[in-house]
């Protein structure tokens, strides 16, 4: 990644960054102190509420626009240091039949849902994309290339955390009621709840067996953002120069920061990283996207959500149990309830 003009701060963002990093410190604080919430949701949340009620002068705009796309970059290349490609590999082929039954279920779901509730084409994907892979990560992912409007963004992030929360208390309780197994239960949770957070918690709610496969499984449905995201850049560029414009480029549509989580994560799997440093690297890009995610809120107007109406809530909910129902049936299917 070049350290060009357009991705190093400069003093006129200075005013916006350090209003981002402020409201998310007291985010990451009450993250830390209801960790089932978490302090990117705490971060969006503040962001929201600072725009609604003391809205930021233009002095502070650089800088939050700064925060919400480039450093949104950082924080997912900072994440793949976190992902090692060799642990994943023997449970992604295990789980990989239900990951991408799950994956393609959200996908038809929410097309279809999406256009009998009238939700426009942007926000469907977001919830969509969020849904099928991983939660507020994924919908971070996906944000540089199809640039939704942030209000969009924080809609989709709320929309996937009102059921992450309901998973986690719902979850544990069904499978017990269903007579699930443990390995069952995580291949479930890992494939049917969003966020990493609360795939950790429902699982290990469950047993320490399901806690643990669970988490596997969840790593490596995350990875499945990388084609996702490659192939969402071909079909902008496609979009762009079918429409005539002058300036299309695929080196300016190609999603560069995807290239360089999967340099982090091959720099993870080859051991070059001290395991001494994992877990600074990991608090590193949970403070970045903490940073990002309140910076979309900033950037979000809570009135305009507020005029979306119930819609993406329902169809949040519709590609949601379509993801959860289809788990089970797969997992039925194959033998493997």
């Amino acid at each position: 990644m070049s350290a060009t003009a357009a991705t190093v701060p400069t003093p006129g963002k200075l005013p916006g960054l350090i209003l981002a990093f402020a409201i998310a410190a007291v985010a990451f604080g009450l993250g830390k102190l209801v960790p089932l919430v978490g302090g990117a949701v705490f971060g969006i949340v503040l962001g929201l509420l600072v725009r609604h009620f003391a809205a930021p002068s233009a002095s502070y705009q650089p800088g939050i626009r700064f925060a919400s796309k480039q450093i949104l970059q950082w924080s997912i290349i900072a994440l793949g240091f976190g992902l090692s490609l060799t642990q994943v590999a023997h449970t992604g082929l295990e789980s990989l039949s239900v990951t991408l039954s799950t994956v393609a279920a959200a996908g038809i779901a929410a097309f279809v849902l999406g256009k009998v509730l009238r939700v426009h084409d942007k926000l469907r994907l977001l919830i969509g994309v969020g849904t099928a892979i991983c939660g507020g990560s994924a919908i971070a992912a996906v944000v540089p290339i199809v640039k939704p409007d942030e209000h969009d963004t924080a809609f989709a992030i709320s929309t996937i955390f009102l059921f992450n929360l309901v998973a986690v208390l719902l979850f544990p309780a069904l499978g017990h009621l269903m007579h699930l197994s443990d390995l069952g239960f995580g291949l479930w949770a890992g494939t049917a709840i969003n966020d990493t957070s609360s795939v950790v918690a429902a699982g290990y709610s469950y047993s320490q067996t399901a806690g643990d496969y669970a988490t596997i499984v969840k790593l490596t449905r995350a990875t499945l953002i990388i084609p996702i995201c490659l192939v969402l850049a071909m079909i902008v560029g496609w979009k762009e120069k079918r429409s005539g414009g002058t300036d299309f480029s695929m080196r300016r549509i190609f999603p560069w920061f995807i290239l360089w989580f999967l340099v982090a994560s091959a720099v993870r799997t080859a051991g070059l990283v001290p395991d001494v440093l994992l877990p600074w690297i990991h608090f590193a890009a949970e403070c970045l996207i903490i940073v990002a995610l309140t910076s979309i809120g900033l950037s979000a107007d809570l009135r305009r959500m507020a005029s979306t109406g119930p819609r993406p809530i329902l169809l949040g909910l519709g590609v949601w149990a379509s993801v959860a129902i289809t788990s089970l049936v797969v997992q039925y299917l194959i033998g493997r309830l």
